[in-house]
């Protein structure tokens, strides 16, 4: 079979991509918003806005591992590779600073940029070999912290590995397992769809379809986009808040950061603190406006407030 062109593109991905842009886009605004409070601050940590946000990097993950397949099935490009690859950590690594420079304590260490590049490793061995052995390795990736997690991975040097047993607190957590069977989940079918249609073409955007060409767009240029729009939503609701600013605070914020910052002291992971404590600032205040002249059983109700929204965290995916 003839080797195509390194710099072909493959349309059809580059839609692909471009729609989990647009997704990403969408969660990434919403959740500043909740930052800002200009909604509710609660609603980027519901279970449903989760959901969302891991189905975009498992969609980006995916089409990362399909285009590997495509782009090395026929031999392996080995320059072409690092070069793609040095981009990545590059990127990588810029995340983090940037991170590390406006959330020290919630800085991201192994995030979704992270992820690709280290499963793009794992990926080679798979990268021509028949669609099978790929999927195995994607479902033992994803099964992996089901079975083996243990307390050696708490380490924090060990966290990005995926197998400890509390999340760290960090903005963006994609750790290897078991977010890189996602990008062998796509190695599995561009080889099964080689397999089954050696000699089809590059998968393409339906005909006729007039956002066709913006989401190419998009998705050609998904890693500057990535690297780019928080800093441009932030400055964009920043400047708003100066001008329209937000309902003035009731002293819910002030109470669920400071329990949010003794909760990632103590080691919980930055999603369930978040959560817990907005849930617990809610809670208190509907359990304390109820009549209680007796400052024990206050106590005793908040404490009880917080056990239950803890308990409800923990169950929330």
């Amino acid at each position: 079979m003839s080797r195509a062109p390194a710099t072909a593109r493959l349309p059809g991905l580059d839609a692909a991509r471009g729609l989990a842009v647009l997704a990403m886009f969408a969660y990434h605004f919403i959740w500043d918003l909740g930052y800002f409070r200009y909604v509710d601050p609660a609603f980027p940590y519901t279970p449903g806005f989760k959901a969302f946000g891991h189905a975009i990097a498992a969609s980006f993950l995916f089409v990362a591992g399909a285009v590997l397949v495509l782009a090395h099935g026929d031999g392996m490009r080995w320059r072409s590779f690092a070069r793609r690859l040095a981009v990545l950590t590059g990127a990588a690594l810029l995340v983090s600073a940037g991170t590390y420079a406006a959330f020290p304590k919630s800085w991201v260490f192994f995030g979704i940029l992270h992820c690709i590049a280290a499963a793009s490793l794992l990926a080679l061995p798979f990268l021509r070999a028949s669609w099978p052995a790929p999927l195995a390795a994607a479902l033992a990736a994803a099964a992996a912290p089901m079975v083996l997690s243990s307390p050696v991975f708490d380490a924090p040097w060990l966290q990005w590995v995926g197998l400890s047993t509390v999340a760290p607190l960090t903005n963006d957590y994609r750790p290897l397992l078991p977010w890189s069977g996602a990008l062998l989940l796509g190695v599995a079918a561009a080889r099964l769809r080689r397999a089954s249609a050696p000699r089809a073409r590059p998968a393409r955007a339906p005909a006729g379809f007039r956002g066709a060409s913006v989401l190419g767009f998009l998705g050609r240029h998904s890693l500057a986009l990535y690297l780019l729009h928080q800093p441009a939503f932030f400055a964009l609701l920043y400047g708003a808040a100066l001008v329209l600013p937000p309902s003035a605070p009731d002293g819910t914020a002030d109470f669920v950061a400071a329990c949010a910052t003794r909760c990632g002291a103590a080691g919980g992971a930055a999603d369930f603190c978040r959560a817990s404590c907005l849930c617990t600032a809610q809670e208190a205040a509907r359990r304390l406006l109820e009549n209680s002249a007796d400052e024990a059983e206050r106590a005793r109700r908040l404490d009880e407030a917080a056990r239950d929204c803890a308990a409800r965290a923990r169950r929330r995916p």
